[in-house]
């Protein structure tokens, strides 16, 4: 009972932040298309000197290489905390999802890469490789209870091994050349986190000062800074009276009502002007990707797992639901905007990209939900 409670307030902060998000992205794209542009333009550009002076970057950067890490360590605790205690806990439990989560993953960036191949473009292949959490269940929510909570639990599950996936991506494909001095350091740090765990240390406070440590080590690595996020949430114990647990609550609500509508204010302007209103093959390559390469490889890729009777669908769900929770896969929203700021920085692409994301995210939503509906709306989950 206590673990349903979890995952019900965990669904709530989720939905309500998802509608958060929204309200700042759609802020950011309108500022960004008024005669006020320039004053975001320059808002992002502003320079933020914090602690030592190698560290003046713009407010764009502390955001998305700063602020965002903390983002990524709740991901790294969700992660964690399903592993061990929860839906991905145990092959047969976790089949489903995973098996789901790899065609989600797969067919996006294959499709990119079609449209793309042989040029400039082909970098931002990850891109459409991901969903959006926040905004997925947000959009599951207005179905209230037409929906089977078996649904619910797996698109969150599907969620969690997508950003797993896509924090694997930004760390082999995203970063920059390795410097093997940080790298050490940031071992070392992760080595201090663990053995502080294993010996009983339970203060967050100590592993949020080995956090920043990480950070910088990190970031001075060449591997993208976001990755300590992961590596320190990996670290944090799981037991009772968890570390874990009291960290990870305690950070949603920041997450989910800060740092993420923080980050869309930011990335989410783009002016359709120029190159942004250009559609381009990575525009194409986006749209393709999350509006059909998602819902294909999601449902696609457990139907085949099905028909070989390795996995069997959520409780109460057919395969028109499937298919609804496919679309919403197609809202690729925060970590599709963030992987694109690391796969073009300072290139026209990074607007053409946007565009696509923001779209085709939009669309992706409205078409889940009315799959979703008719399902429930027929008396059997399709």
């Amino acid at each position: 009972m206590r673990r349903l409670n979890l995952f019900q307030r965990f669904v709530a902060s989720e939905s309500a932040g998802g509608i958060l998000l929204a309200a700042a992205a759609a802020f950011a794209f309108v500022w960004a298309n008024t005669p006020f542009a320039a004053a975001y333009f320059h808002m992002k550009e502003l320079a933020l000197p914090l602690g030592h002076p190698s560290l003046a970057r713009s407010l764009e950067f502390w955001v998305n290489d700063g602020l965002m890490v903390i983002f990524f360590l709740l991901v790294g605790l969700e992660i964690k905390r399903e592993v061990l205690v929860g839906e991905l806990g145990g092959l047969r439990r976790a089949m489903l999802p995973v098996v789901a989560a790899i065609g989600g993953m797969v067919c996006p960036a294959a499709i990119y890469a079609a449209a793309n191949w042989g040029t400039e473009g082909i970098r931002g292949w990850g891109i459409p490789m991901a969903t959006d959490i926040a905004f997925a269940l947000g959009v599951l929510s207005l179905l209230g209870r037409g929906v089977p909570a078996s649904l619910k639990v797996f698109l969150t599950a599907l969620a969690i091994i997508d950003d797993l996936g896509a924090v694997l991506v930004i760390a082999l494909f995203y970063s920059e050349k390795l410097r093997l001095v940080g790298v050490g350091l940031s071992v070392l740090v992760v080595v201090a986190c663990f053995a502080y765990g294993r010996l009983g240390g339970r203060r967050l406070s100590v592993f949020a000062a080995l956090g920043v440590v990480l950070w910088y080590f990190v970031l001075t690595s060449g591997v993208h800074p976001t990755v300590a996020g992961v590596l320190l949430a990996m670290t944090i114990p799981l037991t009772a009276d968890s570390p874990l647990h009291r960290l990870e609550h305690g950070l949603a609500p920041w997450v989910s009502y800060a740092i993420l509508p923080v980050f869309a204010l930011m990335n989410a302007g783009v002016t359709l002007r120029g190159d942004a209103a250009v559609v381009s093959g990575v525009t194409a390559g986006v749209a393709l990707g999350l509006f059909v390469g998602k819902p294909l490889g999601i449902a696609g890729f457990s139907w085949l797992a099905a028909r070989a009777g390795v996995v069997c669908l959520p409780n109460g769900a057919g395969w028109r639901s499937m298919i609804g929770i496919g679309l919403l896969g197609g809202i690729g929203f925060t970590m599709s905007l963030f992987i694109n700021t690391l796969a073009f920085p300072q290139s026209p692409l990074l607007d053409q990209a946007k565009v696509g994301v923001l779209a085709t995210s939009a669309i992706a939503a409205a078409a889940g939900l009315l799959v979703l509906r008719s399902s429930s709306g027929r008396g059997h989950p399709g």
